[in-house]
């Protein structure tokens, strides 16, 4: 296979975006690039910040994986992978990739879009901010096949931009710096300013096994408090943390304990990742505006997460960080 010109660039966009914890956190986010009827795409469970020191693209036939997106196949594209030995499965959000027309799509879990597409608020604000561009947003779905419907439900001809409510943006061009612009732009217009003081690590000792997080102020500060233990905002958080924060230990063995008016509990061994999707709740909720009413994805999006076998896969690979 010949790879794409332009695949150096692709990889360094691919690794910028992977290293800005503003717009991708730990395993999460994907790109692709296409070229003669083949699309290089992230693998699941690889990280893109890791994308220009390790092989973490896999090639598939981008006619058999748009054929997938449109209802033939099992939605995983596993059966479009053109190297049989390779043994890395395809981004589990290959079929959008795949459906959507532009050489190079960038998936990200951008904070500031996070921030805005979790609630009915926000989601008037970033519209009227996005005036102008080829924008559209799209309502949660799973990730997946069930998302990528939902896309080629609202897309047109013109769309670069995706606002996926309670999930991320994604950004496409006919190039690598021309997708690169298109999504710089969309974080300047929806950038937000941190509204509260997020350096509060309680004194006392944590319990045997666990550490103070740097995120405890979510437990100091009520509405974050209640908002943390209130629900879950985004799939990530799910796959890596569990639905919402518990506010006590279980059986189950949570990563992270919230204890309320104290600090956030990690346990010692917790995985980059899950290190990760805190930060992430954290940075959502300390740039949130008071007037904004997040709404939570529900226990029964939840549970259609962590039933997944996809995204078991998933969060074994990232276990291992």
């Amino acid at each position: 296979m010949i790879l794409p010109d332009d695949f150096p660039d692709f990889r360094r966009l691919s690794a910028r975006l992977g290293s800005d914890p503003l717009r991708v956190q730990g395993p999460g986010g994907n790109t692709s690039i296409k070229v003669d009827g083949t699309m290089w795409i992230k693998a699941s469970g690889t990280e893109l910040a890791e994308a220009e020191g390790k092989d973490i693209f896999v090639a598939v036939d981008r006619d058999a994986a748009r054929a997938e997106a449109h209802g033939a196949g099992d939605g995983t594209c596993k059966a479009t992978i053109l190297d049989p030995a390779n043994t890395l499965r395809p981004s589990i959000e290959t079929t959008f990739h795949a459906a959507l027309d532009w050489p190079v799509v960038a998936h990200t879990h951008s904070i500031a879009t996070l921030t805005h597409g979790v609630s009915p608020e926000g989601r008037v604000e970033a519209a009227g901010k996005l005036d102008g561009l080829p924008a559209i947003f799209v309502p949660y779905a799973k990730p997946g096949l069930p998302l990528t419907e939902q896309i080629l439900a609202r897309v047109t001809p013109e769309t670069r931009i995706f606002v996926l409510e309670n999930h991320g943006l994604i950004c496409c061009g006919a190039s690598v710096a021309e997708t690169a612009a298109i999504m710089d732009e969309v974080e300047a217009r929806l950038s937000l300013p941190v509204r509260r003081d997020t350096e509060s690590r309680p004194a006392a000792a944590a319990p045997e096994g666990f550490e103070w997080a740097e995120e405890s102020w979510l437990a100091q500060d009520r509405r974050a408090g209640a908002l943390a233990t209130g629900g879950s905002y985004y799939p990530d958080h799910v796959v890596f943390l569990g639905p919402a924060l518990p506010v006590a230990d279980h059986d189950g063995a949570p990563p992270v304990i919230l204890v309320k008016g104290t600090g956030v509990l990690i346990r010692k061994d917790a995985t980059t990742s899950q290190k990760a999707m805190l930060r992430c709740l954290s940075d959502v909720l300390c740039r949130l505006p008071d007037a904004w009413t997040p709404e939570a994805i529900g226990p029964d999006a939840e549970a259609e997460l962590l039933n997944w076998d996809a995204e078991k896969y998933r969060q074994a690979l990232a276990a291992r960080s």
